[in-house]
């Protein structure tokens, strides 16, 4: 029997150039996996970090949405309480509604912040219609420096907040938009307080001390000067302090 011979298989044989390709696709190859996972590290470690910011954020929003004066995006959005008292008189609690009449809520909230009424009066005393004060020149021509939009319906502003007894609004001048410090609180549920919806930027609710705004009508009005309701500076109620206090405090008041 012939002996048969073991016959290799042959290997192809790489050439250096060949050697080179390859080693250059391993180390390409390493460089894209290391490069994936860094990506992948970094997409992780940001999204961490996303997260983390977004749950301060939310957290400062809760902690602060009962806080006086928290005005997000520059404009009150939420309910704002401010306690005004009045110099012998007593205290009002006034609730105000930064959803209606965000432009207007914050700009009386920051004049209440920097402590511009204190020491101010209700120059302005009609009966069945309305006590206004906030006038710095105490005469009904004064203001702040800044004046701020007419929320109201005849403005082309949608507010919901009908003129009655006990809300609070601003006062102006001709122009719609040159409501500034000046406000007044309706006093009665006459056609003359009904008639001013929709031309005058109503912003809240007197929710403690309708007897104040009352008591100052019965003592002041009959002093008017004029068929205006004018009032002698002597004559004027004071607002000693408006401050701006937490939910908690003004439902204390209404316990």
């Amino acid at each position: 029997m012939a002996n048969k011979k073991n016959k290799k298989k042959s290997s192809p044989i790489m050439t250096r150039e060949q050697k080179m390709i390859a080693e250059k696709a391993k180390k390409d190859a390493a460089k894209r996996k290391n490069m994936i996972t860094l990506i992948v590290s970094l997409s992780v470690v940001a999204l961490l970090i996303l997260s983390l910011t977004a749950l301060i954020v939310v957290r400062h929003v809760k902690a602060n949405r009962d806080t006086p004066g928290f005005k997000p995006n520059g404009n009150v959005k939420d309910t704002v309480y401010v306690k005004m008292s009045v110099q012998d008189y007593g205290d009002v609690i006034l609730e105000l509604d930064g959803e209606e009449a965000p432009v207007t809520v914050a700009n009386f909230v920051n004049l209440v912040n920097e402590g511009f009424y204190d020491g101010l009066t209700f120059h302005r005393v009609i009966s069945d219609f309305m006590i206004q004060g906030g006038d710095p020149k105490a005469d009904g021509t004064g203001g702040s420096d800044k004046k701020i939009v007419g929320e109201f319906e005849n403005n082309g502003y949608h507010n919901c907040i009908a003129h009655e007894y006990g809300v609070i609004s601003m006062a102006r001048g001709n122009d719609n938009n040159s409501a500034s410090s000046q406000f007044f609180i309706c006093n009665a549920n006459s056609d003359s307080v009904h008639a001013l919806d929709g031309n005058y930027a109503a912003f809240g609710h007197v929710i403690y001390g309708m007897n104040v705004v009352d008591l100052i009508t019965t003592k002041t009005a009959s002093e008017a000067t004029d068929m205006n309701g004018s009032i002698p500076k002597a004559k004027q109620a004071v607002i000693t302090s408006m401050t701006v206090i937490s939910k908690s405090e003004a439902k204390d008041y209404t316990k």
